[in-house]
């Protein structure tokens, strides 16, 4: 897997100053505007809202914006809340599966402190790796 890290720094920096600078407790799509301002200051190629579409089984099925996608290797969301929740780390594996991209960034600004998280897109090995448990619950050791 390769995961660009130098890049991913300089993304994350930049998000740093935009909390640093604003903190706390604006709509994410304030957030959004000045880390564009921050990315292109720092000469990171992006685009922002980028219609992407979503297929089910080869089926087109609606389509699905990106906050970013960065260099055209990372895509990043963004949010704004308290803390963040597994749900929005899912959403943003699923959209690495979805848009085929293998690496990207979640990050938070509705907290005190600026929380990110890297993300990589799901091997299709993890999703049918056995649990390691039994599928009767009642009596765990039968062999069904």
């Amino acid at each position: 897997m390769v995961f660009d890290d130098e890049l991913t720094y300089k993304i994350i920096g930049c998000a740093i100053k935009v909390h640093n600078t604003l903190g706390n407790g604006f709509q994410e799509v304030i957030y959004q505007r000045c880390l564009a301002i921050e990315l292109e200051r720092s000469g990171i190629v992006f685009g922002r809202e980028i219609e992407q579409p979503i297929f089910y089984e080869g089926i087109d099925v609606g389509t699905r914006r990106a906050d970013f996608i960065v260099e055209n290797k990372v895509i990043l969301e963004l949010k704004a809340v308290i803390k963040l929740e597994d749900v929005h780390l899912a959403q943003a594996k699923n959209y690495l599966t979805a848009y085929n991209f293998e690496t990207g960034l979640l990050i938070n600004f509705g907290g005190t402190s600026l929380e990110y998280k890297r993300i990589f897109k799901p091997s299709k090995n993890s999703l049918s790796k056995p649990s390691g448990k039994s599928p009767n619950p009642v009596n765990p050791d039968a062999d069904n």
